[in-house]
């Protein structure tokens, strides 16, 4: 939701566009504390308008779940949603005991279950049986939606959370009158989280995943590439989780994974609004500080091997031809990485990038053509990605020679001074487009401090973009454009099928 008109956000981002002492100007709006428990704060004031933003940034995500547990990230997400011993349920000591009584039915189930083929068939139906009705009891003594009501009775909106690959995020908005409602609230709910519901909202779950991958070409293309081009590494694994972990996933995991993860140490909060920055301070302290502080979560040590080539990987569809083409390239703490974001918007800025005015414009080759400068998420090594979708008439093989061609032919000109300046200055203006709210600067102050060790990257990063030359564009497309970096993944029709249905 946009709180303030884009000419008002122009305004007051101006100072984004000026020298560095400017930037110090900013920085007076600014507060960071952490409490003793290691929960970081960021403050920004903005008194314009009587409203206020707030983001949680946990720095977990889909690269964290355990091996056989993927989807584990985001079924808490949606555990996050579910209230508080106060909040959501209609009589909480009989709950707690229904709750108790489904976890006791299914570990026996689980330990039928494993004696695998030794497991007597008639046990495992009664005990799937007794789960579902004593799943069914606990449910009677919800009070469905009691914590988003909460927030929207209250005037809240845009209430949301995302689970990523690095990072799961927890935001909305409130009217600046009702911030210690906001402090009370999302303290509660990660002190002491009722994991209600579980497997209602695991069937949730994994009915997004039958939606995102199962039901949707891109989605199955997108996963096979990740599992293609990631031998090692979890960037690798479905994003959405795979289909048999989130079936078998327990409350138990959900616990185990929130008490390893969800520590103070390990999460971030920014508050941009009308708000008084010592006030918010007392209020952190006194709902915030009481979260227990904890050790901080093990780091993926993984690291992904070099490729040893080229990789391919086809995927039977009847839908409209897709391809991908993804190179390996650095994370996001390389000094190479503004270049990448460069590149990015030189071969694909709109009409004006070299791909659409190539591919799309002129040869008719595809009906679209993209880049993503930083795929599937940038904390590890990553992928850059190209996205090409075949024009009717012309087949995958037409697509990937033009686009070969016009990637040698790039690596081999230097681009010009005046398509570099166009980029840069897009580039710019693409961040602060994402600063125009109060909801869009606090999601990146909390991301850029967790990423980067300091918020002020954010504003420094221009300076970055702003440096990177010709020469640095055609260094870095040589360095990783090339056979031994890349993976390719693209929809194909069987053509007897394909025949037989027209």
């Amino acid at each position: 939701m946009t709180l303030l008109g884009r000419g008002c956000a122009v305004v007051l981002l101006a100072p984004l566009l000026l020298p560095a002492q400017d930037l110090r100007e900013f920085e007076k709006r600014v507060t960071e504390f952490t409490l003793a428990n290691g929960l970081h704060f960021i403050v920004a004031e903005r008194h314009e308008a009587p409203v206020v933003s707030f983001h949680t940034y946990v720095n977990a995500g889909s690269v964290d779940d355990p091996l056989g547990k993927s989807g584990l990230a985001h079924m808490f997400e949606h555990m996050a949603f579910k209230g508080t011993p106060r909040i959501g349920t209609t009589n909480w000591p009989a709950e707690k005991k229904a709750l108790e009584a489904v976890e006791a039915i299914y570990d026996k189930l689980e330990a039928e279950r494993r004696k695998e083929f030794r497991a007597d068939g008639e046990v495992i139906r009664k005990l799937e049986a007794e789960l579902q009705k004593a799943v069914e009891a606990a449910n009677r003594y919800v009070a469905p939606n009691a914590y988003p009501r909460i927030i929207e009775e209250n005037g809240g909106v845009g209430l949301n959370a995302g689970t990523g690959l690095d990072s799961t995020n927890y935001y909305y908005n409130f009217p600046s009158n009702r911030t210690e409602l906001w402090f009370l609230l999302e303290s509660q709910r990660f002190l002491t989280p009722v994991f209600r519901e579980f497997y209602k909202e695991r069937d949730v779950v994994r009915e997004e995943r039958r939606m995102r991958i199962e039901s949707s070409p891109q989605g199955k293309l997108m996963e096979a590439l990740l599992s293609t081009a990631f031998a090692a590494h979890p960037y690798g694994r479905s994003p959405a989780g795979w289909a048999s972990d989130i079936e078998n996933l327990r409350v138990e995991d959900a616990e185990s994974f929130y008490r390893t993860y969800y520590v103070p140490g390990n999460m971030t909060i920014a508050i941009v609004g009308d708000v008084e920055a010592a006030a918010m301070r007392r209020m952190a302290e006194k709902y915030f500080g009481r979260l227990p502080a904890r050790p901080l979560p093990p780091r993926v040590i993984t690291r992904e091997p070099d490729q040893a080539g080229p990789k391919r990987v086809e995927v039977e569809s009847p839908s409209q031809p897709l391809v991908f083409v993804g190179y390996k390239r650095p994370d996001q703490h390389d000094n190479d990485d503004p270049v990448f974001d460069v590149i990015s918007g030189i071969l694909a800025s709109g009409r004006t990038g070299l791909l659409y005015r190539e591919m799309v414009r002129d040869k008719k080759l595809s009906l679209a053509a993209m880049t993503a400068a930083t795929f599937p998420d940038a904390k590890y090594r990553n992928l850059f990605l190209f996205f090409l979708v075949p024009a009717i008439g012309h087949s995958t093989d037409d697509n990937l020679k033009a686009f070969y061609d016009l990637l040698e032919r790039f690596k081999k000109e230097k681009v010009d001074t005046e398509t570099l300046d166009r980029v840069k200055t897009k580039t710019r203006a693409g961040l602060i487009r994402q600063l125009d709210n109060n909801a869009g600067l606090a999601s990146l102050l909390a991301s850029y401090y967790v990423n980067y060790g300091d918020w002020r990257k954010l504003f420094t990063s221009i300076d970055e973009i702003n440096r990177v030359t010709a020469e640095d564009v055609q260094r870095v497309a040589r360095q990783y454009f090339v056979d031994e970096h890349k993976t390719v993944a693209y929809l194909y029709q069987d053509k007897a099928a394909a025949g037989g249905a027209r």
